[in-house]
């Protein structure tokens, strides 16, 4: 579920995003100039690729860094993906959009392997 917050900007964005494509669709009625429309073409894409950024910033990079503290705290240092945890909280800072969903797998591999190792040690 996306915080409310959130949900009233993308809300707000996409109204705006609305309304420009609306007046894209007025200016190729009234055949308006190419360049013109162009301009709120952008517009319209810029609009949509903050209203992208916002949501993958919320729930992917979010997400992915309360797992991360969630599996560091899990492995001490002394598990079999250590390694792999420090370097993934290494790269976190500097993860580009499309490799977080990635990372995101990733992480849950590893969590559920430590839920697995953590249950046969209290056995």
């Amino acid at each position: 579920m996306l915080p409310k917050e959130l949900t009233g900007d993308l809300r707000k964005r996409l109204s705006t995003i609305k309304g420009q494509l609306e007046g894209i669709v007025r200016m190729l009625d009234e055949d308006a100039e190419p360049d013109k429309i162009l301009i709120q073409l952008k517009a319209a894409d810029k609009g949509l690729q903050k209203a992208r950024y916002l949501m993958m910033d919320e729930v992917f990079r979010k997400t992915l860094a309360l797992k991360l503290v969630q599996v560091m705290n899990a492995c001490p240092g002394n598990c079999q993906d250590a390694e792999k945890i420090a370097f993934m909280k290494e790269q976190f800072p500097s993860l580009e959009f499309d490799e977080l969903s990635a990372k995101m797998k990733e992480i849950n591999a590893i969590d559920k392997r430590l839920e697995q190792h953590n249950k046969k040690k209290s056995k």
